[in-house]
């Protein structure tokens, strides 16, 4: 240790000694199985000073690959001042996204890609699909790129193809024919060029001649082979990543490719991180009797730190299932949190159902952050049912006037009204980061809900006039609500992955909502969806540093609360704070 620099030094005496092992390992294949708040950013920036300045590795020669934008912005602003006093220059060491990495290798093939919009492409080369059928064709097109690494040429050879691969052929030549690429082609197409070029795998190997793999349990296939061929021969690679919160398997990821890593990488040496840091030691206690329910996963052992206190809370909620219980539940969640300056969140499986906790922070005037998640104030099909009210001809009272209009509106759909539904459709996936969706696919609320709402409003007001100023100014405050700097963040558990936040209430911790019915239903492995379902619930609990609120109908809880604390505590309606 005194051969060190002294800041690398210090750095690693800071450490746990798990996460020093991990941090010191020889280079070669390690798997680091990283818990939730179990370090992993911290051991992975320890790891990388280390290289540099004990192992003499160029920073040249690192490329750190994390599985979304967010991350390689929190990696690369703890990393620069970690290596600045080794002389190294801030960005020296390659921080990047895989599909950032592949569009910088297809640049320095010579390429200038374009990137196009999926939907866009789709709706040229398949103008009689619906949004709906084209949102279908997305994880298909994806599989066949990604999981299959299959070309439109190898597609084309089938003599009697299917629909989904007709319609990928009419895609891939529309998607020629602009010269775009879309967003999976940045590591598939990269992939393939590495594949063919000597000189430019030969360049890339020895820019990534020790490369670090955050969040390992989340990549695709083709981001898996990628890492993995840049890694080659001599395999300084370095994987971080916990089974337990592989949650993307609708975007293609497989938790069984981080279990089976071993085959994959002769040698592979594993790390285990021990230690909770983050979570107080009963919500640890829970998380983990709950994620022990499935088969697929390693054999680990996860404990709080010694100090860790904190609360969990049990919240039997109203069985009712509409807007103003779900209000009530959210405001029951609100006001059991502590009066501190904390950080708050309240957790879903969807976004739908984090609206009436939207609305009871519109009402209280409370700055939230919301991301993915509309008001139907803020539905844009608003504006052509309020058009419509307001063309109708002659006087009439105003629930008459707004019940007409809903029941055209009902038996035309959606599609008919002006605007289209929440903000337009989907433009395909964003050219940032397929993590960055945070639920099974865009979320539009029902023109039922819509129009339910709109004339539930309506009996407060005399004229449409006032409705509609009414409107307007709940829009400007709903607005400025939303710029303020947050005290509250609603968010479905996809989207936290990586956060964390002082108190966490989850809400609709009950069965027929969590697990999601639509999740063990679109699948033809309902056994491997559940067990998804289950790592997602555990992602969502383990997101809290001081309080955890689980909120359920008493008459229908969870299977998940049920395994994680038993019958009988639950049929009893919950204890209040739960002990370890």
């Amino acid at each position: 240790m005194a051969a060190l620099p002294s800041s690398v030094a210090d750095r690693l005496a800071r450490l746990a000694p798990d996460q020093r092992e991990a941090a010191m390992a020889p280079p070669g294949p390690i798997l680091c199985v990283a818990p939730a708040g179990s370090g992993k950013t911290t051991t992975l920036v320890a790891r990388v000073a280390w290289l540099v300045g004990s192992a003499g590795a160029d920073p040249a020669s690192i490329a750190a690959i994390t599985f979304n934008t967010r991350a390689a912005e929190e990696l690369r602003a703890r990393l620069d001042p970690a290596l600045a006093p080794l002389g190294v220059a801030p960005g020296a060491v390659r921080v990047r996204t895989f599909h950032a990495l592949g569009l910088e290798i297809l640049r320095d093939a010579g390429l200038r890609p374009e990137l196009r919009s999926r939907d866009a492409i789709l709706r040229r080369a398949c103008p009689d699909l619906d949004a709906a059928a084209r949102r279908r064709l997305d994880s298909p097109f994806s599989r066949l790129k990604l999981d299959l690494a299959v070309t439109a040429e190898d597609v084309a050879r089938d003599p009697s193809p299917g629909p989904v691969a007709r319609a990928f052929l009419a895609y891939e030549k529309e998607l020629g024919a602009v010269g775009g690429i879309d967003f999976d082609d940045l590591v598939a197409l990269a992939l393939r060029r590495l594949g063919e070029d000597a000189a430019l795998l030969a360049r890339w190997r020895s820019r990534c001649a020790h490369l670090l793999v955050d969040e390992v349990q989340d990549v695709d296939a083709s981001q898996l082979r990628m890492a993995l061929l840049l890694a080659a021969p001599d395999n300084r690679i370095f994987l971080v990543g916990d089974d337990d919160q592989s949650i993307y398997g609708w975007r293609l990821a497989d938790v069984r490719r981080v279990l089976g890593l071993a085959g994959a990488l002769p040698g592979l040496r594993r790390v285990d991180l021990e230690v909770n840091y983050r979570c107080p030691a009963p919500v640890v206690a829970a998380a983990v009797r709950l994620v022990e329910h499935n088969a697929e996963r390693f054999a680990k052992r996860v404990r709080p730190r010694p100090d860790a206190s904190g609360r969990l809370i049990l919240a039997p909620a109203p069985t009712a299932r509409d807007p103003a219980a779900e209000m009530q539940i959210a405001a029951r969640a609100m006001d059991g949190w502590p009066a501190d300056e904390g950080t708050r969140a309240i957790l879903a499986r969807t976004r739908r159902e984090l609206l009436p906790a939207a609305a009871l922070a519109l009402e209280r005037g409370i700055p939230f952050r919301a991301d993915g998640v509309t008001l139907l104030l803020e539905d844009s099909r608003l504006d052509g049912i309020l058009a419509e009210a307001a063309a109708v001809p002659g006087t009439i009272p105003l629930l008459l006037c707004l019940g007409t209009v809903a029941a055209a509106a009902t038996r035309r759909g959606s599609a008919a009204l002006a605007g289209s539904p929440v903000a337009g459709e989907p433009a395909g996936r964003p050219p940032t980061d397929a993590a960055d969706l945070d639920d099974l696919g865009p979320e539009v609320p029902p023109l039922t809900d819509l129009l339910a709402a709109l004339l539930a409003w309506g009996t407060a007001y005399p004229t449409l006039a006032a409705l509609t100023t009414a409107i307007g100014n709940a829009r400007e405050r709903l607005a400025a609500l939303r710029a303020a700097e947050p005290r509250l963040t609603l968010a479905t558990a996809h989207a936290t992955k990586g956060l964390e936040f002082d108190h966490v209430a989850v809400i609709g911790m009950s069965e027929g909502r969590f697990p999601s019915p639509r999740a063990l239903a679109d699948t033809g492995d309902p056994i491997r969806a559940l067990e998804e379902e289950r790592r997602l619930a555990y992602v969502a609990w383990t997101r809290a540093r001081r309080s955890l609120t689980l909120a359920y109908e008493p008459d229908s809880p969870s299977r998940f609360l049920v395994e994680a604390f038993g019958t009988a505590v639950i049929d009893a309606g919950g204890t209040g704070p739960v002990r370890p």
